[in-house]
């Protein structure tokens, strides 16, 4: 795609940027209150050995189901700018585009408009980042649920 004008991406970078610290900042507040309900749920002062090992099984298991709607709604935000820039021509395909993006899995027949396709990269850069904060929120309600040290 040699002679493309100077800047032919920026209004990819216009939305991206912003797109990426809006969703950092609100997955950010999301899997803090993730991890103070999970941790709520598994606070109790002496827990027995059975009652830990429940914690294991369940403390993470909601964690991943909330987790899993934060990851859908960001992906529901990008699948709007879609739609509002003209880069995809409704919701639906717009979102189906969004999950396959952030998650980069890409195996979905849907392409952007040529001026908006540095977007769709743009995003699978933000979804590497949530994923990558998630993995260490999941990280750390595992170890806090794990049953077998003493607390």
């Amino acid at each position: 795609m040699s002679g493309l004008p100077l800047g032919y991406w920026s209004a990819s970078w216009e939305w991206g940027v912003p797109m990426i610290l809006l969703t950092v900042v609100a997955h950010v507040l999301g899997l803090g209150a993730i991890r103070l309900g999970v941790s709520s749920v598994l606070r109790h002062p002496r827990p027995s050995r059975r009652r830990r090992l429940a914690q294991f099984a369940v403390g993470p298991a909601i964690a991943v189901v909330l987790v899993t709607g934060l990851h859908a709604l960001e992906a529901g935000i990008w699948a709007w700018v879609y739609v509002l820039t003209r880069a995809l021509p409704d919701y639906r395909w717009a979102m189906l585009y969004s999950m396959n993006s952030m998650t980069t899995f890409g195996h979905a027949a849907i392409y952007l408009a040529p001026r908006w396709q540095m977007l769709g990269a743009i995003e699978s850069l933000n979804g590497l980042i949530l994923f990558g904060l998630t993995t260490a929120v999941l990280f750390g309600v595992i170890e806090r649920a794990w049953p077998f040290t003493d607390r």
